[in-house]
């Protein structure tokens, strides 16, 4: 890097701290990463998905606390490893029955079993089923889903899905955008007017109807939404791609780069590429935000992430009839969270634009 582009780079960044919006967003970014990364070590409910399902206290409010029983399972669960773990979760070698009182009688335990409010069922249990500590008591903070599932638990693992989603959609986008974009912006002329034409053909389609027809021919799934919502975004990336490239090639130190017999992909790629990457990473940032709401729309509809995946927009389509009930805390607290990560991206989009000057940098 050139001692012009580090001085350029630092002096962004100065311009990005002094905007308390643009640190706002990026801390929230940076702590959704890390509970993203680590979500099932942070979440309360360590399976795999946060489905842990105990469908007696279903639809409870926020910080509702229950006794729990831990009854062994039939089968030996295997030991998960660090790196398992954190991809996948841990399974319960436990089953969770939840209890209103229990008694130890010899080498048993006589315990209530909860079934409703104002109802219990007497069960008896060998001490050989159960391990040395075997009642605990859950506060679920949030509450929990229509399937008795922690939504503290839910959330945090879904945290995970969204970014992804975010992530994978904006390399897709970015690579797509980037590549047509210099090609149409660069060559001009015949070729120009043939990605234009296809980039109008795209534009035209609204982006829902796209996407629907995309994961209809791809199939439903957690993979096929970062494609069907890639696919569909990189449009605005190859417009503002061809506008910066057009304006730069013109420019006399490209002009040299041809003087000097150097390919087209080099100039693009090494002279071109650098000098217009502040209004992609702005694009980067507003794409990334797009895709976390569509995936969440796509998800609400039943067409994106299946269940038993923790995506947001799953979370509220299973719970939204909660909403005009006594506990709209379980469709809403999803809600909340895309709201909050999505506004964190487009503050940190909009002070990249000021910080990179992007308007006035390039012309």
């Amino acid at each position: 890097m050139s001692a012009g582009a580090h001085s350029f780079w630092q002096a962004a960044w100065k311009r990005l701290k002094k905007n308390k919006g643009a640190i706002s967003g990026l801390i929230v970014i940076g702590i959704s990463i890390l509970v993203a990364v680590f979500c099932y070590f942070i979440a309360p409910d360590s399976s795999p998905y946060a489905n842990r399902i105990i469908l007696e206290i279903d639809g409870e409010k926020p910080g509702f606390r229950q006794t729990l029983l831990k009854v062994r399972k039939d089968r030996e669960v295997p030991s998960t490893g660090f790196f398992s773990r954190l991809m996948n979760g841990k399974e319960d070698p436990y089953y969770y029955v939840p209890i209103t009182s229990y008694e130890e009688k010899g080498d048993s335990l006589i315990a209530q079993k909860f079934i409703d409010e104002g109802v219990s069922e007497r069960q008896a249990y060998a001490r050989t089923q159960l391990p040395a500590e075997p009642v605990v008591n859950k506060t679920y903070v949030l509450g929990t889903d229509s399937y008795g599932r922690d939504i503290l638990s839910r959330l945090i693992v879904g945290t995970r899905i969204s970014l992804s989603v975010g992530l994978i959609t904006v390399i897709i986008s970015i690579s797509i955008g980037l590549l047509l974009g210099s090609l149409a912006g660069y060559y001009r002329g015949r070729t120009d007017e043939i990605i234009m034409w296809f980039i109008n053909v795209i534009w035209s389609i609204p982006t829902l109807l796209l996407v629907f027809a995309i994961t209809l021919a791809l199939g439903k799934g957690f993979w096929q939404v970062f494609i069907a919502v890639g696919l569909t975004m990189w449009v605005n990336v190859a417009r503002l791609v061809r506008g910066q490239v057009m304006a730069v090639r013109e420019l006399e130190y490209i002009e040299a780069t041809r003087a000097l017999g150097f390919s087209d992909a080099r100039a693009i790629a090494r002279h071109i590429w650098p000098n217009i990457i502040g209004p992609v990473m702005v694009i980067a940032a507003s794409n990334f935000a797009s895709a976390i709401v569509i995936e969440a729309g796509l998800s609400f509809l039943g067409v994106g992430v299946q269940p038993p995946q923790p995506s947001w927009g799953l979370m509220i389509k299973e719970n939204y009839n909660f909403i005009i009930t006594n506990n709209p805390m379980i469709a809403l607290a999803p809600g909340f969270a895309i709201m909050l990560l999505v506004l964190a991206f487009n503050l940190l989009g909009n002070g990249l634009r000021d910080a990179l000057n992007v308007r006035g940098r390039v012309s």
